[in-house]
């Protein structure tokens, strides 16, 4: 018998585009699989909206706003699956995912988490093709190599301790870490499976307008990790400047810069004079 997949759709007052998730997790070509819904303390609108959808899931959870991390692990907790995918109320699945994923989990142990290529999207002509890479732990230490929304077994959740609630952003890269210690790797399909929306109210949207907070908690989470990666870390600090030096020089080399170089130049020369003849 095929093992059971339960799909977990977050939701917090996204009632323009949650049916859209629902009926993506319900279009999914795999059969043997729950819908579970975990309403994060929605406004009265979303609310209205849940309402009519739950006739067509397997539960609806209603909580207080707990943020994205505590909503997942309480969706996880209640499914029935041995598989989790996570999606979020605002993105949607194309229908063959869960069924191709699945199957690459089942007939290959080294791995514990599929995922695939993405849509990151504002309408139809305004996208880009997002291609995470994948891999081992290494290549999850500085930025996550997973889409969030992947596949992955509940009892390696279990055994990790589910997602950090501390977190508000970024919990998916740093649950990831977790998972990827054991020393299995993430599977990327390459195929663009997963759309993703980006648009102000997303949470990576909001997640990267604090990214250096978020990463510093992750870096002294994990402080005993990152030591044992020391020259990877050195070498990223490293390469992160370099190409904020190089961002700097083209900067000034750009005819802009030089245009408002030349027109600030009588402000500037008048500042200096009177700073000199003031003192």
């Amino acid at each position: 018998m095929t093992p059971k997949i339960s799909i977990v759709i977050t939701c917090y007052n996204e009632f323009k585009h949650i049916k859209k998730a629902v009926d993506s997790a319900i279009s999914q070509t795999y059969v043997n699989k729950e819908i579970i819904l975990v309403d994060d303390g929605s406004d009265r609108k979303t609310k209205a909206v849940l309402k009519t959808l739950e006739p067509k899931i397997d539960l609806l959870i209603t909580q207080s706003n707990m943020g994205p991390g505590a909503a997942r692990n309480n969706g996880i907790k209640a499914a029935n699956g041995e598989y989790i995918l996570n999606l979020d109320s605002d993105d949607f699945f194309e229908p063959t995912f869960c069924e191709k994923a699945v199957k690459i989990l089942l007939t290959n142990s080294e791995l514990i988490n599929v995922t695939c290529y993405a849509k990151w999207f504002k309408d139809d002509n305004n996208f880009q093709i997002y291609k995470p890479a994948g891999g081992g732990l290494e290549n999850f230490l500085f930025k996550s190599a997973s889409i969030g929304n992947s596949l992955f077994p509940k009892s390696a959740w279990q055994k990790i301790g589910g997602y950090d609630q501390k977190m508000s952003g970024f919990e998916d890269w740093e649950f990831f870490i977790r998972l990827h210690i054991s020393g299995k790797k993430t599977f990327v399909i390459p195929e663009i499976l997963f759309n993703y929306r980006n648009s102000e109210n997303s949470r990576n949207f909001k997640a990267n307008q604090k990214k250096y907070i978020l990463s510093e908690y992750i870096f002294l989470k994990h402080s005993e990790l990152y030591k044992k990666f020391y020259p990877n870390l050195i070498r990223q600090l490293l390469s992160q400047i370099s190409r904020q030096e190089v961002g700097k020089i083209k900067a000034k080399a750009s005819l802009e810069y030089r245009i408002g170089k030349f027109l600030t130049w009588p402000i500037r020369k008048a500042s200096y004079i009177l700073k000199m003849y003031g003192n």
